[in-house]
Order: structure tokens, then C-alpha cells, then sequence
């Protein structure tokens, strides 16, 4: 999730390709940073002398971080340099992974977890915006889909690679090859992107002003409950699998979810000019359905690997579905409103990783499928019902 949004149209230039992909893998160590985990929670759990629920909320505890400082870092940088301040966030993701592979307190792995996700809100707040900056108006959507791949590259190469390193060599070894990521990008950082100026500090629209603007709300809820959903279920999924009789298929099972998280952002990028309401109901639909089949046969491989490939589906291009739609229906004062999801995103993710060691904890890793579905029933009632605004019939043009 970002705040940042182009105002004035740029001249148009060379498709800056590999700028953006510097961006992109900027993205990806944001994103596996927070949910390396989920992948290697037994070893970590066993180093860090603390059950899978507590070392869960190493996942809670990142998206506390990036949940409370995503809005005051946007305002507090707001005319500085983009680039230098995501060279800062970099290389607080570096620290902070060398210090969680190091750390065998569980205490000191938390503060690590937390400065993290301070470094992701930081991140947030300059990737996408940096991206749409950098190309014309009618080249933003191609741009940013390039930016944002890094989320399901996470997904479907990174969580499943580390949980293999994790599995085979030690749960640590995946942090310090994400800080060896992380100083490589800051390299790349430094020599391809160009600088690219704040923003004064009274450009910025109101919070209260954009949370007023219609459809704005209806896309923050479907936000809030949706990544809530996929938090409850994702930071688990190793516990899951381990109490279904798959522990050993982690990896393969992650990868099929990534992999199929690839299409559905492949999908997105190619249709959510005229398709974003039908692609954000069909996402929801697909979680829902994957979670159904979760709950009926996980037990059974087959079926598990069916729902791995449902669920990356539906959940691919969620990111990029709801930044723009915020962005859509905040018009004028996106910039808030694209803040206030960065916010309500990891404070749901701080509440999937709090809620599914709840039920991890007093009802079993069996009932985390029909959590989600529960959370996904609600997702799916307001985006039909936000027609007019929020998640409209046809989209507005830029």
C-alpha cells in the first residue's frame, strides 16, 4: 500500500523499466519480510522458547509497527526527498532482519519485528507513488502493476524458498538472505532511481475530509476484513498443515498459492481498468470457496493443493485492487485515503495474527478455514452493495 499520487502529468519517456524493478524487488523484501514467519514458524517458535502463537505475533507485531507509524512518517516526510528517505526504510529492513536471524530473546526478536514494520511504513508510503511519478499519466496503471509484482514474487518464489532454507539449514538463515537482499537494493536504488521531491506539507488532504468522501469507507471496510481474513489462516499455515498430516508439503503447498498468486496479478493488471468490481468480488469468491475446501478436506492433499491455488487466485491482485480503488473514490484527497489503508491493512494484519492464535489456541487449527469464511461473508455484502461508489459498475478514467 502507498500515499503518494501524481498530480501533474509527466512528458512522456522510454517505459523506465528497470527503475521500476528496482522498486519491485523494494517491494518484495517488504512484503516477505512480514510474512517469512508464517514459513518457518516451528524452528523459529523452538529457538525462541515460546509456542507457534507467540511467535505468530512476530507477524502481529510487524503490522503494529508499520500500523502506527504509516500515517505520522507520511506527514512528518512529506517535503523530503523520496529517494533518501527509501534508502532509509531499506536499510532498516536489513537491520532488522540481521538482528531477528541473530536473536534467540524472544523480547529483542519482537522490538526487531516492530522496527521493521516501522520501516514498511515508511516504505508504503513512497513505493506505489514513487512508481506513478516516474511514468505519464497514461502509463501509471502499467507502472505500478510492474512495482507491485514484488507482492506475489514474495508469495509465490520468496515465503516457499525460505521455508525450504528454513526446513533444510536453520529458520535464521532466510532473515540474513534478506538482509544481504535488502543492501543489494539499496545499491540498486541508489545508481537507477532518480530523485523525486516531496510534497509541501499543506498539499496534503485532510484525513477526516477523505474518510467523508463517498465510497471511500466501503473500500477501507472490504480492506480491513478481507486482509484480516487471508492474516488468520496465511500467519498459520504451517501449523495448519502440520496438524493435517502435510507439514512436509509447507513449501510445495506455498508455492502453489504464490505461483497461482502470479495469475491473479497477471489478471488484474490486464483487466482492472474496466473489470476492478468484478475482480475484487471474484477475489473475494475464490478465498472463500478455497477456505470452504480447506475446512471439508485438508487432510487430503489433493484438495489442499486445489485450495492453495483458489486462494493465491483470489488473493494476487487484491493489493493492487483495493490501492485503486481508494485511490478511485478518494479522488482529490486519495493521498489520505491511501494513507488511512496503509493503516487499517496492517492493523488488520496485527488482528488476523492476534485472532488466529486465538483460535489456534482454544479451537484448533481446524477452525481456521470457517474464521475465514465467516470474515469473507461480510467482504463480500458491501462490495455488491457499493455500486455507486467504492466498487462502481464502471470505473472512472483517470
Amino acid at each position: 500500500m502507498a500515499t503518494t499520487q501524481l498530480t501533474t502529468p509527466v512528458p512522456h519517456r522510454p517505459f523506465p523499466l528497470p527503475a521500476l524493478l528496482a522498486l519491485a524487488t523494494a517491494v518484495f523484501v517488504t512484503a516477505l519480510t512480514e510474512t517469512l514467519p508464517a514459513g518457518v514458524l516451528p524452528g523459529m517458535s523452538e529457538a525462541l522458547g515460546v509456542g507457534e502463537s507467540a511467535t505468530g505475533q512476530a507477524v502481529t507485531v510487524y503490522a503494529i509497527g508499520t500500523a502506527t507509524t504509516a500515517i505520522p512518517l507520511t506527514a512528518a516526510t512529506a517535503g523530503r526527498g523520496r529517494k533518501r528517505l527509501l534508502l532509509t526504510a531499506m536499510a532498516g529492513f536489513a537491520l532488522a532482519n540481521t538482528v531477528t536471524a541473530a536473536s534467540t530473546s524472544y523480547p529483542l526478536t519482537l522490538a526487531a519485528r516492530f522496527l521493521a514494520g516501522v520501516a514498511a511504513g515508511l516504505a508504503w508510503a513512497l513505493l506505489a507513488g514513487y512508481a506513478r511519478r516516474l511514468v505519464p499519466v497514461d502509463q501509471q496503471g502499467r507502472a505500478m502493476a510492474v512495482a507491485m509484482a514484488g507482492v506475489p514474487v514474495a508469495l509465490s518464489l520468496g515465503v516457499p524458498i525460505g521455508t525450504f532454507l528454513g526446513q533444510v539449514l536453520a529458520w535464521w538463515v532466510p532473515f540474513l538472505a534478506m538482509t544481504a537482499l535488502a543492501l543489494g537494493v539499496i545499491g540498486w536504488i541508489a545508481a537507477l532511481l532518480p530523485e523525486q521531491p516531496g510534497r509541501p506539507q499543506d498539499g496534503r488532504a485532510p484525513v477526516r475530509g477523505a474518510l467523508g468522501v463517498p465510497g471511500v469507507v466501503p473500500v477501507l471496510v472490504v480492506t480491513v476484513l478481507f486482509v484480516l481474513a487471508h492474516t488468520v489462516l496465511f500467519t498459520y499455515v504451517t501449523p495448519f498443515l502440520d496438524r493435517a498430516g502435510l507439514g512436509g508439503s509447507a513449501d510445495s503447498v506455498l508455492l502453489a498459492f504464490g505461483l497461482a498468486s502470479l495469475a491473479g496479478i497477471w489478471s488484474v493488471g490486464a483487466h482492472i481498468h474496466r473489470r476492478l468490481r468484478q475482480l475484487t468480488i471474484g477475489g473475494a469468491l475464490l478465498v472463500a470457496a478455497a477456505a470452504a475446501l480447506l475446512g471439508l478436506g485438508s487432510h487430503s492433499a489433493p484438495p489442499v493443493y486445489l485450495a492453495a491455488l483458489l486462494w493465491g487466485l483470489g488473493w494476487g491482485g487484491v493489493p493492487t485492487l483495493l490501492q485503486t480503488a481508494v485511490g478511485d473514490a478518494g479522488g482529490e484527497r486519495a493521498d489520505a485515503a491511501q494513507a488511512v489503508l496503509v493503516t487499517l491493512w496492517n492493523a488488520a494484519m496485527a488482528g488476523g495474527g492476534l485472532v488466529g492464535g486465538l483460535v489456534l489456541g482454544r479451537l484448533g487449527t481446524g477452525a481456521l478455514p470457517w474464521t475465514v469464511l465467516a470474515l469473507l461473508l461480510p467482504v463480500l455484502a458491501v462490495a455488491l452493495a457499493a455500486r455507486r461508489h467504492g466498487f462502481p459498475a464502471a470505473r472512472r478514467q483517470p
